[in-house]
C-alpha cells in the first residue's frame, strides 16, 4: 500500500514537474524577424515546413527546428566594363538590398538551398545572380534608356533579377544606382547636351516670362490709362450737363423777363409789343447759339472727338455756305432789279424816240456831253501855264510865231465832240451843231495836228515862257 501510494506521489509529480519542462521544449515560438522551418516528417510528401511567425509543436527525434533570418542584406555590386545596347562599356556601381522572402514557396526555396550557408556564402551566390543579371538587362538598354529614364531601368533589374533571387528563397528589396559612367565619355557628352539644352531653354524661359511680364505691364498700364480717361470723361461729361443746365436756366430766365417785360408794355402798346417780342425770340435764339450749342457740342467732343469735329466742320461749312448763298442771292436780285430798271427806262426812251433805237442811243449820248467835255476840261485845268517854255524859231511863211498860236493848237489837240460821237458810232443830231470842213480836215497851218509841219525840225530858237 505504501508502496502504490509512493509511485502515485512520483508520477504526480513527474506529470507536475516533467510534463510542462516537456511541452516547453517541444511547442517552439517563432519570432517576427525569423522563419521557423521544420525537418523531419512534417507530411503531405515534403521535406520540410516553414512559419513566419506564431508557435508549433515540434516531436523531438521525429522533427527538427531551424530558423532562418529575416534580416535584410546589403551588397555592393561594382560593376565595370558592361556592354550595351550600341556595345558601348559601362559602369554602374550600384547597392543591392536583399532578404529572405516570407511567402509560402519563396520560405520553402529558402530552407531548402540556404539554411546551412554561412552569410559569406550566402552574399557570394546573391552576387554571382545578381552579375549575370544585371549585364543581361545593360545589354538590352541603350546608354539614353539607362542614364535617361533610370525608372525604367531600375524596373528592368527588378524584372530580370528578381525571378532568379526567388528561385532560392531571396527577394530583391532595394536597387540604387550610384552612378553611371562609360569609358568613351558618351554619357558625359549626353549630359552637357541637356545641360547647354536646359540652359537655353531656361533662358527662353527667362525671356517669355519678362515678355509675358512686360505686357502684363503694358496690359495694366493701358486699362489703367482707359480706366483714368473714362472716369475724365465722366467728369467732363457731368461738368458740361451742369453748365448746359445753367445756360438753359439762364434763357430760361431772361424768355421770363422778355415776356413780363412784354406782358408790362402791351398796355402801352401794340407796336413795342411786337418789337419786344422779336427781341425776346432774338435773345433767346442767341443764347441758344452762345451758350446750348456750343456746350452741346463740346460735351459730344469728349464722347465722340471725330464725330463732333466732323460735325462742327459740316455745320460751319452749310453756315458759310447759307451766308454765301444769301449774299449771291441778294447781289443777284440787286443787278436783276437795276438791269430791269434800265431795261425799262431804255425802252421808255425807245418808245419816246418814236421807236427808233438810233434816236435813243444818240439821246444818250447826249446826256453824257457834260460829263464827256468836263473830263476834256479836266484833262488841261492843271496845267501852269507860266512854267511851259516854247522854243520858237520864228522862220515859216511869215505868220504869227508858233508860240502865240501854242495855246490853240493845245486845245485842238483835244478832239471834238463830234468825232468823240463818231467814235461811238453815233451821228449828233443838227441842232448840236456841225462840224465844218475845215475843221474836219484839220485847221492847221502847217496841215498837222500838234502845230508843226511834217517835215519841219523842231524849234530851236526863241524862248518864252
Amino acid at each position: 500500500m505504501g508502496a502504490l501510494l509512493t509511485i502515485t506521489i512520483l508520477s504526480f509529480l513527474l506529470l507536475v514537474f516533467v510534463v510542462p519542462f516537456l511541452l516547453a521544449r517541444i511547442y517552439v515560438r517563432c519570432p517576427s524577424n525569423k522563419v521557423l522551418a521544420v525537418q523531419g516528417k512534417v507530411g503531405q510528401g515534403r521535406s520540410v515546413m516553414c512559419y513566419h511567425g506564431g508557435a508549433h509543436f515540434v516531436i523531438p527525434l521525429i522533427q527538427h527546428a531551424q530558423f532562418l533570418d529575416l534580416t535584410p542584406m546589403t551588397i555592393n555590386i561594382p560593376l565595370k566594363g558592361a556592354l550595351s545596347q550600341q556595345n558601348i562599356r559601362v559602369n554602374v556601381p550600384s547597392t543591392f538590398t536583399i532578404a529572405i522572402d516570407t511567402s509560402p514557396d519563396n520560405m520553402t526555396n529558402a530552407a531548402v538551398r540556404l539554411m546551412d550557408l554561412g552569410l559569406d556564402e550566402l552574399e557570394s551566390m546573391a552576387k554571382e545572380i545578381i552579375f549575370g543579371q544585371l549585364r543581361l538587362t545593360i545589354a538590352s538598354l541603350t546608354i539614353e534608356e539607362i542614364n535617361q529614364d533610370r525608372e525604367r531601368f531600375l524596373e528592368a533589374i527588378r524584372n530580370n533579377i528578381g525571378p532568379e533571387l526567388r528561385k532560392i528563397g531571396l527577394t530583391l528589396i532595394n536597387v540604387n544606382i550610384t552612378d553611371i559612367t562609360d569609358e568613351s565619355g558618351y554619357i558625359e557628352s549626353i549630359g552637357k547636351k541637356a545641360a547647354a539644352t536646359a540652359i537655353n531653354q531656361a533662358k527662353i524661359d527667362v525671356a517669355e516670362e519678362e515678355k509675358k511680364g512686360d505686357i502684363g505691364a503694358a496690359q495694366a498700364d493701358q486699362e489703367r490709362r482707359v480706366q483714368v480717361a473714362g472716369y475724365n470723361a465722366t467728369a467732363v461729361e457731368g461738368e458740361n450737363r451742369a453748365q448746359a443746365q445753367i445756360a438753359q436756366y439762364n434763357a430760361d430766365l431772361a424768355e421770363k423777363a422778355a415776356a413780363a417785360k412784354q406782358r408790362g408794355e402791351v398796355a402801352n402798346q401794340k407796336a413795342a409789343v411786337e418789337i419786344e417780342i422779336a427781341r425776346a425770340e432774338a435773345e433767346e435764339k442767341r443764347l441758344t447759339a452762345s451758350e446750348v450749342v456750343p456746350r452741346e457740342i463740346d460735351k459730344r467732343k469728349v464722347e465722340i472727338d471725330a464725330e463732333a469735329e466732323a460735325q462742327k466742320r459740316r455745320k460751319e461749312a452749310s453756315g458759310e455756305a447759307d451766308a454765301i448763298i444769301a449774299v449771291r442771292t441778294a447781289e443777284a436780285e440787286g443787278i436783276q432789279k437795276v438791269l430791269g430798271a434800265k431795261a425799262t427806262g431804255y425802252r421808255g426812251m425807245v418808245e419816246a424816240c418814236g421807236a427808233e433805237p438810233k434816236d435813243a442811243a444818240t439821246m444818250l449820248m447826249v446826256e453824257k456831253i457834260e460829263e464827256i467835255v468836263k473830263l476834256q476840261t479836266e484833262a488841261i485845268k492843271n496845267i501852269q501855264i507860266d512854267k511851259v517854255t516854247v522854243w520858237d524859231s520864228s522862220g515859216g511863211n511869215g505868220d504869227s510865231s508858233s508860240t502865240a498860236h501854242f495855246m490853240r493848237n493845245m486845245i485842238k489837240t483835244l478832239p471834238p465832240l463830234h468825232e468823240v460821237a463818231k467814235m461811238a458810232g453815233i451821228e449828233l443830231p443838227q441842232y448840236l451843231g456841225e462840224v465844218s470842213e475845215k475843221v474836219s480836215k484839220g485847221d492847221y497851218p502847217h496841215g498837222g495836228s500838234n502845230g508843226y509841219d511834217g517835215g519841219q525840225t523842231p524849234p530851236n530858237s526863241g524862248k518864252a515862257e
